[in-house]
């Protein structure tokens, strides 16, 4: 059981907002223009060093843009623990800049190589079972009980199936956020990229259904991106290089229906575009929300 403490669950506040994943080609130009988004999104391990340029252009985006911290390197599924020194630079950071959210993903990353702690250096899957649900939700209470404040699981994109796994992986994650009171940051694409490259007929049903099973009040942040079909549509791979799919979009569209403005976050890591292409892709996201948010009320005043 989670001795989390605090009541504030970190995201109640920023329903409804949209951002993007800033990366440093375009820090400058985020910096120069009028906000048009709500908050961005920087990966954690890019600011652990102390002082320096990147540390002094973090500190200008602060002042203009909310921040979500997105980890890649805990590991928090890993049966070796996540490594005390991260975590140490991870509070740090968390207290110089007090981000909106905080998130990693449900994978392992941490093994033991002789007598020393190495990393993958890669998101790697975990089988659900629940031997792995036990160390993925200590180890998540450890984060949180360290930071003081709840963060977001992320479902990971996968590329085999674990045969021993006893549990689906919805199951899985709604016994992790009972155990540990963690919120979900619900990869829209990392479904669809599963659905597909396990030999689904129809991926974007079973990516509905897997929406289905997840508790409604469990998610705190959608992610969106594009993927890279390959060998003939019969594997995409989930390297966000490129604009968010129409599958992915109308997948989205039915996840704002069922839960609701959840926060959302349009990534795009490689390969990228101009900031005003990107930006165009948050705005997207945000008429949907809005259109959404119209439907709903229309209904209500119907009934």
């Amino acid at each position: 059981m989670s001795r989390l403490n605090h009541t504030s669950s970190g995201n109640e506040q920023h329903l409804g907002k949209v951002g993007v994943g800033l990366r440093h080609p375009h820090f400058r130009e985020a910096l120069e223009e009028t906000p048009r988004i709500d908050f961005v999104e920087v990966h954690a391990e890019n600011f652990f060093s102390q002082g320096g340029l990147s540390q002094a252009m973090l500190a200008e985006v602060r002042d203009r843009y909310e921040i979500s911290l997105h980890s890649t390197s805990m590991g928090l599924g890993s049966a070796q623990g996540v490594n005390s020194v991260y975590l140490e630079k991870l509070a740090s950071l968390i207290g110089q800049i007090e981000p909106v959210l905080v998130s990693d993903h449900a994978c392992f990353a941490w093994s033991q190589l002789g007598e020393h702690n190495v990393h993958a250096g890669d998101l790697l899957p975990l089988e659900f079972s629940r031997r792995s649900l036990h160390v993925l939700a200590d180890n998540v209470d450890r984060v949180q009980q360290q930071i003081g404040r709840r963060i977001l699981v992320e479902n990971l994109s996968s590329y085999v199936d674990f045969g021993n796994s006893d549990m689906r992986e919805t199951e899985f994650l709604t016994a992790l956020v009972e155990r540990s009171q963690c919120g979900l940051l619900v990869d829209l694409n990392n479904l669809l990229v599963n659905a597909n490259n396990f030999g689904r007929s129809d991926p974007l049903a079973l990516a509905k259904n897997w929406l289905d099973a997840i508790p409604a009040a469990a998610v705190g942040e959608f992610h969106l991106a594009g993927y890279t079909p390959v060998a003939k549509d019969e594997l995409i791979i989930d390297d966000h290089s490129r604009e968010v799919s129409s599958s992915c979009w109308e997948l989205y569209g039915y996840a704002l229906d069922r839960f609701g403005a959840v926060t959302t976050l349009v990534e795009w890591d490689n390969d990228l575009p101009e900031w005003q292409t990107l930006l165009a892709e948050a705005e997207k996201a945000r008429a949907m929300m809005g259109q959404i948010f119209l439907t709903q009320a229309e209904q209500v005043r119907e009934a």
